[in-house]
């Protein structure tokens, strides 16, 4: 079911998860990193901390169309639950830094450098709906 606003149910499956895989290229070679992430409900957007010279943030500032995952680790068939979205990689916003340090207080002694992940297109499967159900969100630009 292809959804123009974000179903509830995805945002409670990403409201119960802290970490995403994110998946970058440069064009040329793919690459991933697990990130701790906010969730911006309003503006469909996750926000992730991450260094300049790491190679995902790198590769995502020669190329913002990135992607990943959010999964349920279970080897219960019936409880298997996930995402993957697809979404554009850019500096965080004021707003978005605020709600970050509000997930993670204790990041803002680090200092560190946010981004953000404007969801573009969230695939939604979860088992417990029916055997490969999915619910999908697109954001309109």
């Amino acid at each position: 079911m292809k959804r123009q606003m974000i179903d509830k149910k995805i945002e409670d499956f990403i409201d119960e998860h802290h970490l995403l895989s994110l998946a970058v290229t440069d064009g040329e070679k793919p690459y991933c990193a697990s990130c701790f992430f906010a969730f911006s409900k309003k503006d469909v957007v996750f926000i992730i901390a991450s260094s300049n010279d790491t190679k995902h943030v790198k590769k995502a500032l020669l190329n913002p169309h990135v992607a990943g995952t959010i999964a349920l680790e279970t080897s219960n068939i019936g409880e298997i639950r996930g995402i993957q979205f697809e979404g554009l990689f850019k500096k965080a916003s004021k707003e978005e830094k605020q709600l970050y340090f509000k997930s993670f207080p204790y990041a803002l002694a680090m200092l560190p450098t946010l981004w953000s992940i404007d969801v573009r297109h969230i695939k939604f499967t979860d088992n417990r709906l029916g055997f490969g159900t999915k619910l999908e969100y697109f954001k309109q630009n």
